[in-house]
């Protein structure tokens, strides 16, 4: 019987007397010293080091016992309609991509003039409490309104904010979007994006209304 290059013993020797002996010619862990841990097939065509699993992008979830995962950063309209959506390490904090989403809302073309990519007003909660952040906003001039930290509930903010929550679970009701299945995080992006582009088209067809 061979498990690998692991040996163990002989069928017929194990037959005979019904247990292990002790000369065993290729002792039973000699392989395991010499290799990393891995997870490989019987077929040894897929190979996946088990510290590089779930690829870039990914780290230890702190509400999940730290297991390896991605978190979900969106920016929406009034309406809900998702504006920017970027993926980040499960353990980034919120408030560290509160800039990097307002700067990288397209441009929407309107009226005769320059094509406005800039909201007047950005909502958030707590997680988003930050003194740099509410300054920088306010250079862009963007009226920060996020709820303060150490202060009682009830701000009157979540009735604005109930819709981003609304958009999230849309995204998340594609199963590839509530499992990430992809070790590369430009293709789960992808899938991230391709789900934005079906929210705005529901949308607009009037599924979601």
């Amino acid at each position: 019987m061979r498990e690998w290059n692991d040996m163990l013993e002989a069928v017929a020797r194990l037959a005979a007397t019904r247990s292990m002996e002790e000369d065993t010619r290729y002792p039973v862990g000699k392989t395991a010293a010499c290799r990393k841990d891995r997870l490989v097939s019987s077929c040894r065509r897929f190979e996946f080091y088990t510290s590089s699993f779930w690829g870039d992008q990914t780290g230890p979830n702190p509400t999940d016992r730290r297991k390896n995962g991605s978190k979900h950063h969106v920016i929406t309209d009034a309406q809900g309609i998702p504006l920017v959506a970027q993926i980040t390490a499960a353990n980034r904090h919120d408030v560290t991509q509160i800039l990097p989403l307002v700067d990288s809302i397209p441009k929407i073309q309107g009226k005769l003039g320059r094509p406005r990519h800039r909201p007047a007003t950005v909502q958030g909660d707590r997680a988003y409490d930050s003194k740099y952040h509410r300054d920088e906003l306010r250079s862009r001039n963007i009226n920060p309104v996020l709820a303060r930290r150490k202060t009682e509930h009830g701000s009157g903010l979540g009735i604005y904010r109930w819709v981003v929550e609304r958009t999230i679970s849309w995204l998340h009701q594609y199963r590839r979007l509530r499992v990430r299945y992809e070790r590369r995080g430009d293709i789960h992006q992808a899938f991230v994006n391709l789900g934005c582009i079906l929210i705005c088209c529901k949308y607009l067809n009037g599924s979601f209304c």
